[in-house]
């Protein structure tokens, strides 16, 4: 199997590639690389990687893939913030560019990271992959915009699949400590206090970042019927907590307080959500971390390579102020694009 992943060298792409690898798939990858500067530890073994914006790819780009993974977007609500017309541009509608170019080009499955960001504003329900969406920032409502441009692609030879991740954590080689555990986890680490941000109420799916390159692998790996035009919300059975219970569980972890932060207010994304499907769909979905054993892995990380406020709250582990940064550098133009070639 021949598997283009756009989005290689970022949070999840860096750990997704390595276990395609080690299934004996042949990989190709492709990536901006915005967030070149921003590795924790060693990075693994590059494969064949294309430096290209996703907005600018050919057809002749795609020829020869069996699948695509499309990991490559503005990832979460500040960034999306930043400017909510870019964020449609390359979240929804180079998205949904690329599958149609992928369909073009003969690939079968064009397997798409979604998010559970989808449902935004939701409240404590828990909620299958029917409920309705109520996005509360741009990164959401773009992704919402991409399941349905790409839902109406579908055809006997071309299936796209949605996998609705809830909020990634754990470690990897481009750490993000701009997602709820791995930040809390960070301060921790870094002030021996547990700092929240919101007043914590607020219901969250978490799963691991290993556990969502398991659910991509499943469905590369998975016959047709099983997956042909469908979403799956990637979380496993259990795993919807509040945000104070995820901190506790940090400072049970790390032996330290929590408290929050002196502007703490309500988090307006509020959603539970039901991994049923996916469990009974894809039986090569095993997740096997929780919070608690994330939370221990994050911080043996941390002891092994040690992280500061300033690396965490600074450019290297937060998405937009990297992006901040090199559009302040002018290496960036003002729709994202590189100034430079090299």
């Amino acid at each position: 199997m021949r598997v283009l992943v756009t989005g290689d060298r970022g949070y999840i792409g860096a750990v997704l590639v390595p276990m395609l690898e080690s299934r004996g798939i042949d990989v190709v990858g492709m990536d901006s690389d915005f967030y070149q500067e921003c590795s924790f530890g060693d990075t693994p073994n590059e494969v064949v990687s294309v430096r290209r914006d996703i907005r600018d790819v050919a057809v002749d780009d795609l020829v020869g893939f069996d699948g695509v993974v499309h990991l490559a977007a503005l990832s979460n609500d500040p960034v999306s913030d930043l400017d909510p017309r870019l964020t449609y541009d390359i979240n929804h509608r180079a998205a949904v560019r690329l599958a149609r170019l992928a369909r073009s080009a003969g690939v079968p499955r064009f397997v798409f990271s979604s998010s559970c960001s989808n449902y935004g504003a939701s409240g404590p329900d828990v909620l299958d992959e029917t409920a309705p969406f109520n996005p509360v920032a741009p990164y959401g409502i773009s992704k919402v915009h991409a399941e349905e441009g790409l839902l109406r692609l579908a055809t006997d030879s071309f299936s796209p699949v949605l996998l609705r991740s809830a909020t990634a954590y754990g470690a990897s080689p481009k750490l993000r400590c701009d997602v709820v555990l791995n930040n809390l986890v960070a301060w921790a680490f870094a002030t021996g206090k547990v700092r929240i941000k919101s007043d914590g109420k607020a219901w969250r799916p978490l799963v691991h970042v290993e556990d969502i390159c398991q659910a991509f692998l499943a469905v590369l790996e998975a016959p047709r019927e099983a997956v042909h035009a469908e979403a799956f919300n990637v979380v496993a059975q259990g795993e919807n907590y509040q945000i104070r219970d995820v901190a506790t569980t940090v400072a049970e972890v790390v032996g330290c307080d929590v408290e929050f932060a002196g502007d703490a207010s309500p988090d307006a994304r509020n959603y539970r959500v039901d991994g049923s499907k996916i469990a009974a769909r894809l039986p090569g979905f095993q997740p096997r971390w929780t919070v608690r054993t994330g939370a221990e892995q994050l911080y043996k990380a941390f002891i092994d390579r040690p992280v500061t406020v300033d690396d965490f709250e600074g450019w290297r582990y937060r998405r937009i102020g990297q992006l901040m940064r090199l559009l302040d550098l002018a290496e960036l133009d003002p729709d994202l694009r590189w100034k430079r070639s090299s």
